[in-house]
């Protein structure tokens, strides 16, 4: 499993080559989408598909890659980008009666799993916000206060005219 830094408050676990159809471990990364690291662990063990263990060992990893990179608590992680893409096919023959032989096809796929700190996003913000002090605020609301009520609301487009 691969593993990379994507933002200060970002970290992904990449499986790479999973002996899995990609449109059946989609079905269940649908589900984890956006959830949180516990909500995660506990749909995962009740989920009745075999892809279920192949990420579930993906969030652990993630979860403690996040706790030993970026020092977080794993109650703060929230999985912000899960994607399912397919690999290369597997193609082998299987040896058949009367010297006939029958192709098999096993897919694999690529799973990335992006978990995000909540807690580090908030310092984040918060610092970014009392740095920068709203420079943005002071154009824009010369603007408006000059707009009348009729530039605000209608710009005259065809679904104001009567």
């Amino acid at each position: 499993m691969l593993t990379k830094r994507i933002t200060e408050t970002e970290i992904d676990a990449v499986g790479e080559y999973i002996p899995l159809a990609a449109h059946k471990a989609r079905r269940v990364v649908d589900r984890i989408r956006g959830c949180s690291y516990e909500e995660t662990l506990v749909i995962l063990k009740f989920l009745p598909y075999r892809a279920r263990f192949r990420l579930l060992k993906l969030v652990y990893s993630t979860a403690a890659n996040a706790s030993d990179i970026m020092g977080s608590n794993k109650a703060n992680l929230v999985i912000s980008r899960a994607e399912v893409n397919e690999a290369t096919t597997v193609k082998r023959l299987q040896y058949r009666a009367q010297g006939r032989s029958y192709p098999i096809k096993e897919p694999t796929c690529h799973i990335t799993i992006v978990m995000k700190d909540i807690s580090l996003n908030e310092f984040l913000d918060s610092y970014a916000a009392w740095s920068q002090k709203a420079k943005w605020k002071n154009k824009y609301t010369k603007q408006w206060k000059k707009m009348s009520y009729h530039d605000r609301y209608s710009n005259g487009g065809a679904w104001d005219k009567k």
